[in-house]
């Protein structure tokens, strides 16, 4: 397939590896690739050779013993395998690093294996089976991207799913130590390529260092030509020689140049942030800045779960265009996140359920529109597939009367409990507070709150939806309150239930504790916290629309489908101009409107100027009614930057979601007011 629209490689199912499991010279039976004939590993000697070739070779164990840094250690790698790599640098960080410290593994896959083959490739090695049970648990689908993988309270790997060079060269992040690892350049000739050596130089930290099995020229030439010093050392086994060196002065990131104002911000020392607003996005980078040993105070004028968040059941799910774009991809990103991540936080499905989600296919163009997206989005049959209204009515449980999307790795979230147990995160200290000023100091942020007290942090979070452009700081992010109002319906006993979570206009997910949920309404520039009467009726006449069979059969077992009958909530949500979230740093507004006033003149003039932010202060907001399948993935985000580590999501799609993207769109435009006075947000 040809590159997407948007510039990056197409969103589609990668193709898996195929195995062929054979005796090695031992007589032990070890996976082998029927594509590149080649071993990935021998089963005699290949724990032994990873430890010489790439543990040894990079000097992991002194340099794990001797890390003092609060950022994670970071090992890059060109080709996951069966992960035997990786696992071993986890085991040995273990083995060696000190409590405090942290360990965040990337690592590029061209042809993943099938969960299967993982898991039986790495059964081979018993003292490894808790790491390797962690990672098989959490395998993703063989979808090109990023997939983060929490495999331990310390250690994190990023599964960077495609070619090599290309997933390195949109890797947002730098490496200590690399495996140059891969089949032999005489059997993978195409991965050994100059732009690979390249990628690896600019994703480099100075002084990084690599070690590779193979000393064949043309990955000498490679290395030299990309700035590396390489040398020759003794190898393993049969192999007398391998190669191991370092890059001293890696290339200047230049990703940047065509946006300046997307110049990522210098690390900053810090203990203790502030994180305002208490919803899934704030509770959410709350829970992940602790897991990183940071100290967190959580503030909210309510209570977690108080707001937009505060139902009682909400739906897992995302809805992508039929083309390709950028805010397609980081919601698909984000819902697999969402999976892996609450598959973690609660095995026990207490606060959630993997049901899946079917979209059905109600209209005239919706149908069409499906089809279409079906067919530039070839992805696994795991991740999204189209089904017939007979397999849609089979798969809910009742009668559809349309075929559907089915999204068998969605399904529904509580997320008011869900916002307690997040902030309930060992290192999170909840406030009950409203934060009414932010004040820059030397050392980080003062805070001024509601009933006369402060708070100093390091660094702010700002997560309170639609009032999170109420600060000076924040003034001109254009913000639109929505509001939505759910109904909720107490079935009888013997009532039919559904098996899926079934989305058209609203969403109705199987029932909870006897209460059956759907909505919800969608009334923009209205942030009115009451329930209506009215808004019963439309749920009300969007639930029959969607299943009118399944509405039927509730009133033939005596549910009262009347406004009577029904309890409801009402919350805000916040939603952007371009309906895609703001996550990042929060931008110098003024600054920008200076530095960049040119481009109203020249769009194509762009200034050497990075752009200004305000430093230690940062944003989540406007994930609309999608936030379950964002704001996860955004939490992860923010952490990731706050505390200098790689992205979970590629430059570009980071560089989508930035806070100022709308300021630099309006000044191309012409337009320099701010959100204020276009009467846009700032609802407090």
């Amino acid at each position: 397939m040809t590159a997407a629209p948007d510039g990056l490689p197409p969103l589609a199912a990668l193709e898996t590896a195929r195995l062929d499991w054979r005796r090695d010279d031992t007589g032990e039976e070890a996976p082998r690739s029927a594509d590149f004939d080649d071993v990935y590993f021998s089963r005699h000697d290949g724990r032994a050779e990873t430890e010489h070739v790439f543990l040894d070779g990079n000097r992991l164990p002194e340099r794990f013993a001797g890390w003092q840094e609060r950022r994670p250690f970071v090992i890059g790698e060109t080709g996951f395998g069966t992960g035997l790599n990786m696992l071993c640098a986890w085991a040995c960080f273990d083995a060696h690093a000190a409590a405090g410290a942290r360990l965040h593994l990337v690592s590029t896959e061209k042809f993943p294996l099938r969960r299967e083959d993982l898991a039986r490739a790495l059964a081979i090695w018993p003292d490894l089976v808790s790491r390797a049970e962690a990672l098989v648990a959490q395998w993703p689908e063989p979808v090109a991207g990023v997939h983060r993988l929490g495999l331990g309270p310390r250690v994190t790997l990023d599964l960077h799913f495609g070619d090599a060079a290309e997933r390195l060269a949109l890797l947002d992040g730098r490496v200590d130590a690399w495996f140059l690892d891969g089949f032999a350049p005489s059997k993978n000739p195409a991965m050994w390529q100059p732009e690979l050596f390249d990628a690896m130089a600019a994703r480099s930290r100075p002084g990084a260092t690599f070690a590779t099995f193979t000393c064949a020229g043309v990955v000498k030439r490679g290395l030299k030509a990309a700035g590396f010093a390489w040398r020759k050392v003794p190898g393993f086994g049969r192999k007398r020689e391998m190669l191991a060196g370092e890059i001293d002065a890696p290339p200047e990131d230049r990703r940047r140049t065509a946006t300046p104002w997307f110049t990522p911000l210098p690390a900053r020392p810090m203990q203790h942030v502030a994180v305002i607003g208490a919803g899934i996005a704030g509770a959410g980078v709350a829970a992940a800045l602790a897991e990183r040993g940071l100290a967190v105070t959580l503030l909210d004028r309510e209570g977690p779960g108080a707001g937009g968040s505060g139902n009682a059941q909400g739906a897992l799910y995302v809805k992508l265009a039929a083309e390709t774009n950028p805010q397609s991809r980081v919601y698909l990103a984000g819902l697999l996140h969402s999976r892996r991540w609450l598959s973690r936080l609660d095995p026990g499905q207490s606060l959630w359920s993997p049901c899946g989600v079917l979209q059905l296919a109600l209209g005239e163009k919706e149908p069409a529109r499906q089809a279409r997206f079906l067919a530039r989005h070839p992805l696994p049959s795991g991740v999204v597939e189209g089904v017939s209204a007979g397999q849609a009515a089979e798969r809910a449980g009742v009668e559809t009367g349309a075929p559907a999307l089915d999204y068998p790795a969605a399904g529904w979230v509580r997320p008011d409990a869900l916002c307690w147990r997040l902030a309930e995160t060992p290192g999170v200290a909840f406030r009950q507070a409203e934060v009414t000023r932010l004040e820059a100091t030397r050392e980080g942020w003062h805070l001024l709150l509601g009933d006369g007290t402060t708070l100093d942090a390091d660094q702010v979070v700002i997560a309170t939806a639609a009032l999170a452009n109420r600060f000076a700081q924040t003034s001109a992010l254009p913000l639109q309150p929505v509001r939505g109002q759910v109904s909720r319906l107490r079935l009888p006993r013997d009532t039919p239930g559904l098996g899926r979570v079934v989305c058209a206009g609203g969403y109705v997910p199987p029932a909870l504790s006897g209460w059956l949920t759907f909505g919800a309404t969608f009334s923009p520039n209205d942030a009115d916290g009451e329930v209506h009467e009215s808004d019963h009726d439309a749920n009300l006449a969007e639930f029959a629309r969607t299943l009118p069979a399944y509405v039927a059969a509730l009133r033939e077992a005596g549910a009262d489908l009347t406004r009577s009958g029904l309890e409801g909530r009402a919350g805000v949500r916040a939603a952007s101009p371009d309906k895609t979230p703001y996550a990042g740093p929060v931008p110098d507004a003024e600054a920008w409107r200076e530095a960049y006033a040119g481009l109203a003149r020249d769009a194509t003039r762009i200034p050497d100027i990075p752009g200004r932010h305000h430093a230690g202060l940062w944003i989540s907001t406007a994930h609309g009614s999608r936030g379950l399948a964002s704001a996860p993935l955004c939490a992860e985000l923010l952490a990731s930057m706050i505390c200098d580590e790689p992205l979970p999501l590629e430059q570009p799609l980071v560089d989508h979601l930035h806070p100022g993207r709308r300021l630099i769109r309006d000044l191309m435009q012409g337009k320099h007011e701010s959100a204020s006075a276009r009467g846009v947000g700032n609802s407090s």
